[in-house]
């Protein structure tokens, strides 16, 4: 977690860019995003250096012997007005045609714009960056997710950003590894890649040290898609900050265009797609048609997934509550070839208020592994009815922060009643053995497939889940009128004798 002094410093730089004039709190992500870059250009450069020294020669610097004045270490000290010139009129469109035309570092900054109006707001933001220890990956990351924040807090550009600590969750149980291919067809910011190569970091960090592997991790694991340059500008630069080097963050119009190429290729998706859009048939990819013949993107997303997934691939994804009960013969079919065809592993229903303030939706979290010849036994349910935060607009924490998300440990009954999420992962890893013999009053329980198929293939919790009710032990009517009555004579006798008394 980064300090309150640190947010204090982020703050105070968003709000100078506010008052500079720049309002849009995605441009204000932007810039500082490319700011963030150029540093990390200058330390990738020292470490060539230092390699240089000892006898590696570096064939491909980032800085040529010309080039000096545009490394952070250089400019970073220079009076404001000659700093914002050297940024403005050197560093970018240097950085716009960086490594030739084919190169990470070219896509994604060939669009890019310096619109920082001001030589003071740069040496603001320039201070407040060389002030922040970016060697430590933890910082570094903590630090691009607080601002992410930020983005989320400005109202409706929520909308880009799952909770992390659903994020967390949804990773945790998945359990990626250093073979995975991991993709996000929705991926705005990457926060789901970038939890997966934290994950990956942290559980597999020997197996990260042979070269293969390394490779791997740093150029073919993650995969992320969108239709908006802004978000894959960030997303891109999100994954740099938790030291993925080159990651494929890529243009791409997931529902719109053919797979193509992309098919079968995926082990795992992690994904929170767009819900209540809807898309003409023109518009969208043939493939996916044949799937499943719908406009509705929460059920093309769906069809999309099982496309990519390549058989055995597994996938953990965001739906809202009308996928798991929808009337529509598109619903029924997407959900039955899921039961069917797939093997559903596991339900997991959101509080209503997780995405709030931006939304009130009911979601639950999917889990599924692509078989294309069914495997589908029993259903895991969990009712998640706390996670960790209020479920009203403020959202404040309800715990110290070393008791929230998903890997909080010994927590007490009264702080697992507050966050549930410990509690899910703990019982998925039990949902083949002693979870299948939970009554259906608990919060979690599972079904077996011939009873969701016999409910036709309706997905929703409440559907198989048991209330317990209380029996309430009640008199007969007779005694409580009889009672009735010897309490009226009682008040009548005292009203009687205060009476008396008043007269005397």
């Amino acid at each position: 977690m980064i300090t309150g002094e640190l947010k204090s410093k982020v703050d105070r730089v968003w709000d100078a860019f506010w008052s500079g004039g720049i309002s849009n709190p995605l441009e204000v992500m932007e810039q500082i995003t490319y700011l963030l870059f150029i540093r990390r250009l200058d330390e990738l450069q020292t470490v060539k250096d230092k390699m240089a020294r000892r006898g590696i020669p570096d064939t491909n610097p980032f800085f040529g012997p010309d080039q000096q004045d545009l490394r952070w270490r250089n400019f970073k000290d220079t009076e404001p007005a000659k700093m914002h010139k050297t940024v403005a009129e050197k560093v970018f469109p240097y950085l716009r045609v960086l490594g030739g035309e084919d190169s990470t570092y070219s896509h994604h900054m060939k669009d890019a714009r310096f619109t920082i109006p001001t030589p003071n707001l740069l040496s603001k933001v320039v201070l407040l960056l060389e002030g922040i220890p970016m060697q430590d990956k933890d910082t570094k990351g903590d630090l691009y997710e607080y601002m992410l924040g930020k983005i989320a807090s400005a109202g409706q550009n929520g909308q880009f950003r799952t909770p992390r600590h659903i994020i967390q969750l949804m990773v945790e149980m998945t359990e990626p590894n250093p073979r995975d291919e991991i993709c996000d067809p929705a991926c705005g910011t990457a926060g789901f890649l970038v939890a997966a190569s934290e994950y990956v970091q942290r559980v597999h960090k020997d197996d990260l040290v042979e070269a293969d592997n390394q490779h791997h991790f740093n150029n073919s694991m993650f995969h992320g898609f969108d239709f908006d340059s802004t978000m894959l500008r960030i997303g891109s630069m999100n994954m740099l900050q938790h030291d993925v080097a080159s990651p494929d963050i890529r243009y791409r119009d997931s529902l719109s265009e053919d797979a193509g190429k992309e098919t079968d290729r995926y082990s795992l998706i992690l994904a929170n797609p767009p819900f209540a859009g809807s898309l003409d048939y023109e518009t969208t990819s043939s493939e996916l048609l044949k799937v499943v013949k719908t406009k509705k993107t929460e059920l093309l997303f769906l069809a999309l997934f099982l496309k990519l997934l390549k058989p055995g691939g597994r996938a953990a994804v965001i739906v809202p509550d009308g996928v798991l009960f929808g009337p529509t013969k598109a619903h029924k079919e997407l959900r039955r070839m899921l039961v069917e065809e797939q093997k559903l592993e596991a339900v997991v229903k959101l509080p209503s208020g997780v995405f709030k303030p931006y939304a009130g939706v009911s979601t639950a979290i999917l889990f599924f592994t692509r078989t294309d010849s069914g495997g589908t036994d029993e259903v895991w349910f969990y009712d998640v009815r706390a996670d960790g935060l209020s479920l009203d607009d403020k959202r404040t924490p309800l715990l110290p922060d070393d008791r929230l998300g998903v890997r909080a440990t010994d927590l007490t009954a009264e702080e697992l009643a507050k966050n549930n999420l410990p509690d899910v992962l703990a019982r998925w890893k039990r949902r083949a053995t002693d979870e299948r013999s939970r009554a259906r009053t608990e919060q979690s329980f599972c079904v077996p497939k011939s009873e969701i198929a016999a409910q036709g293939y309706d997905l929703s919790l409440n559907r198989y889940k048991k209330i317990l009710h209380e029996e309430v032990a009640t008199r007969p009517p007779l005694e409580i009128l009889d009672n009735l009555e010897q309490l009226n004579k009682e008040i009548e006798a005292g009203t009687t004798k205060l009476k008396e008394m008043l007269e005397k």
